[in-house]
């Protein structure tokens, strides 16, 4: 079996070597990719001013310790390769693998085309209250920019009003091929893409004129901006002409909720000037929406700039992930903002939202309840736990005494609902994350008006049982993309995790009955799950996931994320066997060709809290790597095929869990209390997470080598540290 994913694991290193990591990281706590030539210089391209230097370690660092073929799936070669567990070749073959994870080529590139890379483009999104933007942007075969913009406005409501009427429209034009030079056309040739909460181009062109994109969504009005700056980088004055824009498109009335739209497209600061050497000259294009009954608004794209930069800086404070591997850290900040920010000012309030170009203004019961709702605490953002008390209070509006489901998502800014799976497993969704977000945002009378959601659900979960003590769900969360039969695992896993948070909010608000009742629950659901779900399913030892099931899939890891460890060895060597082990993470079927960044997600979360550390590292580097510096960045993915690998906000959640509770395992107990089982790889000394706002704390956790034993370091705001020496085996029980 060792051998097995050892073989996996390389093919998955070369996999990533071909993609030659693509992005590399940059001080300012961003990535980069720098198509420029290496002589660009010469060309006086300002090739990224806050870039690294050759010098700087880049992604991967501190990895000084020899690998070799161990039980840990760290691999080291004999031959022309070199593969390492953070998924970074080196070649023998001309080409030198920097430590920044970055690719350097023995012949420099010249501005011929022939010799520059491989034309390459990408999409991104990002968000604001009023407006998400799904970006493309890259370099076409002929050297040309490609700048591409998907504009979603979530409150300007069309027709059907369902879970996609949100207003999208296109706005591909390029406002750089409208400007003018002492009179020739500007042609623009992309040197170097920026991101870091926002998308920053550099520029060269046929003139001694570069230019610097800086696109970003406003934070708190329907629009999408983006501001330029011209650089004389020659000797002599340049006429410049930037052409004045002030385009309106007026919507069809017919179509939408709220009648017609205007969607605008004007620049500011445009016009003829004189531009001296050395001198820098800056406009803007800002990009809008709104209802026709509404005036128009002047926009300052400085202001908003400001505030995007402020979103950004406040999120990368907070929660702040510390440890010997550069990349994870710099995943885990970016997973945070992609996190927060998908967050909709709608009617109803404050309404956290997938995306990807589809999914707007309403909330899911798996997305909101269960996979984000519960990590806001920890971060402390105050729109995004609004968002998650929004969420679980809307979903209350639907308790009814006849016990019939909950719809799985609420939309058109609660106007709405859409129930079209039926039961999903949506009420241990919900009782799950209504649960462990009540515990870690540890507020009493919040924790009161969730009680009787919580209690409703696992009423309702009860009703379900079966005489063999399971629960039948309509489908799961996949909503019968695959098969799930009657009975499925994944609805008996998140039903047993919520008994479990139950029982302990229960006892967090003096309901020692209830939280009795519901540990009793719970032991038996986990017995009863035991013997109906577990089997040999593909020669491991593991978890049927439904009544004939014979394939292995992904979601066998919820069991290890619960704390069911019975299986843990087999179901961990299943998770990363061959059949579901694959480039792009783990298959949702063994023998299928889709994968659900979710399933990946909770899949570490669960190898991690069960102890497979080391093992689970070489595999959590590479999916870290590449998803940060890979080939379509930076953010954890929704599926393959299915949605183009769409940048879900959830799923970042769910990264950032991989950390809290997988890395760290942080379990809470009660509205001060807290279980700790930090997993502290054999190769690192240390890593800490600081400013962990759960438990209304300012929390800092360090775990540090201690010879055969753990250092560990507690320590809130103004507040002495405590310190615990711990043998890694049983949890740590914290009281603050």
């Amino acid at each position: 079996m060792k051998k097995g994913l050892l073989i996996v694991l390389l093919a998955c290193y070369f996999h990533c070597s071909a993609q030659q990591l693509r992005w590399r990281l940059a001080p300012d706590g961003g990535i980069t990719w720098t198509i420029a030539p290496a002589n660009a210089n010469q060309l006086n391209i300002p090739v990224n001013h806050q870039d690294a230097p050759a010098s700087q370690p880049g992604p991967h660092t501190n990895h000084s310790d020899g690998y070799t073929s161990n039980s840990d799936a760290h691999i080291s070669h004999s031959d022309a390769y070199t593969s390492n567990p953070d998924a970074h070749i080196s070649h023998s073959d001309g080409h030198t693998s920097n430590p920044d994870g970055h690719i350097s080529h023995p012949a420099a590139y010249t501005t011929h085309p022939a010799a520059f890379p491989d034309a390459h483009t990408d999409h991104i999104e990002m968000s604001g209250r009023f407006l998400s933007a799904i970006i493309t942007y890259g370099i076409d075969s002929l050297l040309q920019p490609v700048w591409k913009r998907k504009l979603v406005f979530p409150m300007l409501r069309i027709l059907p009003n369902d879970t996609r009427g949100s207003l999208i429209e296109d706005f591909d034009g390029n406002i750089i091929d409208s400007i003018t030079a002492d009179g020739r056309p500007l042609i623009e040739r992309p040197v170097q893409f920026s991101i870091n909460g926002y998308l920053r181009s550099v520029s060269a062109t046929n003139t001694p004129i570069t230019i610097e994109r800086l696109a970003y969504p406003s934070v708190d009005k329907a629009a999408w901006l983006e501001k330029y700056t011209l650089t004389n980088t020659g000797t002599q004055p340049i006429a410049i002409q930037i052409p004045e824009q002030n385009k309106n498109k007026i919507t069809d009335p017919s179509r939408g909720v709220y009648g017609s739209y205007i969607l605008s497209s004007q620049t500011y600061d445009a016009g003829a000037f004189r531009l001296l050497p050395g001198a820098q000259y800056e406009f803007s294009l800002v990009i809008s929406g709104r209802k026709s009954t509404d005036g128009p608004y002047r926009f300052s794209a400085d202001y908003e700039w400001a505030k995007r930069l402020q979103l950004v800086d406040g999120l990368k404070s907070t929660l702040v992930l510390h440890t010997p591997n550069d990349t994870l850290d710099r995943m885990f900040a970016f997973a945070k903002i992609r996190a927060a920010e998908s967050i909709f000012d709608t009617k109803e309030g404050l309404m956290h939202a997938p995306g990807g170009g589809s999914y707007y203004a309403a909330i899911w019961a798996n997305d909101q309840a269960e996979y984000v709702g519960p990590f806001f605490p920890f971060l402390g953002n105050a729109e995004g736990n609004e968002s998650a008390k929004n969420s679980y209070r809307l979903f209350s509006n639907y308790l009814n005494p006849e016990y019939n489901p909950i719809p799985s998502s609420i939309i058109a800014e609660g106007a709405g609902i859409w129930n079209g799976a039926g039961d999903r497993g949506d009420q241990a969704m919900i009782a799950y994350g209504a649960s462990r977000f009540a515990l870690a945002y540890a507020d009493t009378t919040e924790a009161k008006r969730l009680w009787p959601l919580i209690t409703w659900c696992l009423e309702y979960l009860k009703r379900k049982q079966t005489s063999q003590g399971v629960i039948t769900s309509t489908s799961d969360e996949l909503e019968g993309r695959f098969p799930a039969g009657r009975i499925n695992l994944s609805t008996n896993a998140l039903a047993y995790g919520a008994y479990i948070s139950a029982a302990r909010l229960a006892g967090a608000l003096g309901k020692m009955n209830d939280a009795e009742n519901y540990r009793q629950q719970a032991q038996e659901l986990k017995g009863h799950i035991e013997k109906y779900f577990g089997a040999r399913v593909q020669g491991f030892d593991t978890y049927r996931y439904y009544e004939g099931n014979t394939t292995l899939r992904s979601w066998i890891c919820l069991p290890l994320v619960m704390g069911i460890f019975e299986r843990r060895d087999q179901t961990i060597q299943a998770l990363l066997s061959k059949y579901l082990w694959t480039k792009n993470g783990i298959l949702t079927e063994s023998g299928s060709g889709t994968f659900w960044d979710r399933s990946t997600l909770y899949a570490f979360r669960g190898l991690f809290y069960a102890g497979a550390t080391d093992t689970s590292l070489s595999y959590f580097n590479y999916y870290s790597s590449m998803r940060l510096l890979g080939e379509h960045v930076p953010y954890a993915v929704e599926a393959w095929p299915e949605g183009d690998q769409r940048h879900l906000s959830a799923e970042s959640g769910l990264y950032c869990r991989i950390v809290t509770e997988g890395l760290f395992g942080i379990e809470p107990t009660g509205f001060n209390t807290f279980t700790l089982l930090p997993r502290l790889p054999k190769n690192w000394n240390s890593m800490s997470l600081e400013h962990i706002r759960a438990f209304q704390q300012d929390l800092t956790i360090k775990v540090l080598r201690a010879g055969k034993n753990e250092r560990v370091l507690i320590s809130t705001a103004g507040k002495p540290a405590r310190e615990y020496l711990w043998n890694g085996k049983q949890p740590l029980s914290v009281s603050l």
